[in-house]
């Protein structure tokens, strides 16, 4: 086992410094829904509120009702503010009924005046209601730099669309009946299903969903249509998509159920989930991990590092990694797979033909490794050309099963050059090229070992199904303001002032503070050694396990993100990491949590 790190402290509490600096100013989180007004056309006046309490927020509630007829679509924006959408009770009258939340910081006399100038106009238009909030400007504070937090809930008709759009703050919707365009500047969005109306019939009602933010999470329950979700940065949740779908995301996970329709899935380092696709797949990620279920069209898949775990694909497929293991169990297709470094498995296995009960790949095929082993398991009617080889190793770097009939022959020194092994099998067919620099190439019948397929498939089933039913959006944060003991301290307090703040900030955001492998094994009083698991030791997996863990203020250790490495041997470190004990880091005397990462390497002998 070895560790490696690389991290940048300075920067991440540069980073932390401004992200928390712009959360003191507003917040957008989702408080208790507030009741709604009766019969107002027009925002009703400001309820009275009793004088604040010194230190408490002075708030008001601001709500009305408008007529509208269901289908049409509501246009709500607001520079600051969470928003919650729900749907009007069955039966109902058609009309949109809304209720905004405010609240201040400012002291009386001024949070009053303030509160008064909160502007906010709703007013129904032909095709649906608009709202629009937007807080006083900063000259008209009076210098006292007050801050306002904004919710907003609104109850519209079944069938209706929406099109919202916040500044700062959350959005969660109830199921929405037509289409949607959610759009966030800094929260997260979380939504029912989308497209509800025709739902069962989306040939015909196939409406769009459109879902933007700068840094939350997202997560989606169902869409009766296209999708198209972004995050700068954090993670997509989305369950079954009837159309198409274009998932991005600035550094976090995607997991998706079923995809229809066409599939665009990109991550600039997190992990992506996949469980079925009905259509085309493309999938990227800088670092990340891939898994996909059952795809019934073709795929392209890259990874910057991580491995790639696919059950069945119908289709063509080209999938690369820069040093991760490929295991493809089921193909049907031609395929073109590559990697910098790892083991590639596959199971070639092509639907079955009508001509004298033979198989043969679509297309010419190619499975290539730098460093790993390649393995493929072959029926027995499989109709093709193989062509294997090994560039340094000399002869036993190439095993095939007798009945191949594979012509194996050194083409340099026996013991340590190149060794190249060529077939016709049943009568020759399509090419599948084996090629890996200094690996072992071993070729097999599918019926050889069935019982490391199927345990390799149903592992990935769970896999799959676990991690796409897991809640791994934080969707719902704290709503208070922030306390005293969470404010800088002045100048002057302490000597180590400006350090101490960056770490109190480093903590709000990240829930830690970040700290070197070198000095994260340094307090560790207890760290074994994770067991190397069977299932990978007979499917031939190895490769390196990077994880972000964190050191919790009991000592404990936990693990708060796979980063790199293959699956099954992520899972065996991560229980490995669970059992770790260390002595908590301090800071003026209290215990703090810390974040670190380790690196562990799986080598088989």
């Amino acid at each position: 086992m070895s560790t490696i790190t690389n991290l940048n402290t300075t920067s991440c509490r540069f980073t932390a410094l401004s992200r928390i600096a712009f959360s003191l100013v507003v917040s957008g989180t989702l408080w208790p829904s507030p009741g709604f007004g009766a019969n107002a056309i027009e925002p009703s006046p400001r309820d009275p509120a009793p004088p604040a309490e010194p230190g408490s927020r002075a708030s008001v509630n601001r709500s009305g009702t408008l007529q509208t007829r269901d289908g049409q679509t509501l246009h709500l924006a607001t520079d600051v503010g969470s928003v919650r959408i729900v749907a009007l009770e069955p039966g109902a009258p058609a009309a949109v009924r809304y209720t905004v939340h405010i609240e201040t910081d400012a002291r009386a006399p001024l949070a009053e005046s303030l509160l008064d100038h909160y502007s906010l106009t709703a007013r129904a238009t032909a095709t649906g209601v608009e709202i629009i909030g937007a807080s006083p400007s900063q000259t008209g504070r009076s210098g006292a730099n007050a801050q306002f937090y904004v919710e907003y809930e609104v109850a519209v008709p079944a069938g209706y669309s929406l099109d919202v759009n916040t500044g700062v703050g959350d959005i969660e919707t109830q199921d929405i009946g037509g289409t949607a365009s959610l759009i966030t500047e800094g929260g997260n969005i979380r939504t029912g299903r989308i497209g509800v109306i025709g739902f069962r019939n989306a040939a015909q009602v196939r409406p769009i969903a459109k879902l933007s933010t700068q840094g939350g999470h997202i997560q989606v329950q169902e869409v009766a249509g296209n999708l198209d979700a972004f995050t700068a940065g954090g993670h997509i949740v989305a369950g079954n998509i009837s159309g198409d779908a274009v998932l991005r995301s600035g550094g976090g996970h995607i997991r998706a159920g079923q995809i229809s329709g066409r599939a665009q899935l990109e991550t600039d380092g997190g992990n992506i989930t996949l469980k079925q696709a009905g259509n085309f797949v493309s999938v990227r990620t800088g670092g990340g991990q891939i898994d996909f279920g059952e795809v019934r069209g073709s795929v392209r898949a890259q990874t910057g590092g991580g491995g790639i775990r696919i059950i069945t694909v119908s289709g063509p497929m080209e999938v690369e990694s820069n040093g991760g293991s490929i295991c493809l169990t089921r193909v049907a297709g031609a395929v073109q797979a590559a990697t910098a470094g790892g083991t590639i498995q596959a199971w070639i296995n092509p639907d079955a033909t009508s001509s004298g009960g033979k198989v043969s790949l679509p297309g010419a095929s190619q499975l290539s490794s730098g460093a790993g082993d390649i393995i493929v398991f072959l029926p027995r009617n499989l109709a093709a050309n193989i062509d294997a080889m090994v560039e340094n190793g000399g002869s036993s770097r190439i095993d095939a099963d007798p009945a191949l009939y594979l012509n194996i022959q050194p083409m340099g020194n026996r013991g340590t050059g190149s060794v190249r092994a060529t077939g016709a099998l049943n009568g020759g067919g399509e090419v599948l090229k084996l090629r890996t620099t200094v690996g072992k190439i071993r070729l097999q019948f599918l019926d050889a070992d069935t019982g490391l397929r199927d345990s390799l498939i149903r592992e990935q089933r769970e896999r799959i199904d676990r991690k796409h039913d897991s809640d791994i959006l934080p969707v719902k944060s704290s709503g208070k303001a922030p306390s005293a003991s969470e404010i800088p301290a002045p100048p002057g307090e302490t000597s180590d002032w400006l350090e101490s703040w960056m770490d109190k900030l480093e903590i709000a955001l990240l829930g830690g503070l970040r700290e070197d492998s070198g000095d994260f094994f340094k307090r560790l009083i207890a760290a074994p050694h994770p067991a190397y698991p069977e299932l990978a030791r007979r499917a031939r997996i190895h490769g390196v396990v990077k994880l972000q863990v964190k050191v919790k203020t009991d000592g404990s250790v936990e693990v708060q993100k796979i980063l790199q490495g293959e699956p099954v041997l992520a899972e065996a470190a991560t229980e490995a990491v669970k059992k770790w004990r260390a002595n908590p880091a301090t800071i003026n005397g209290l215990h703090v949590e810390t974040i670190s990462t380790v690196t562990f390497d799986f080598e088989l002998p």
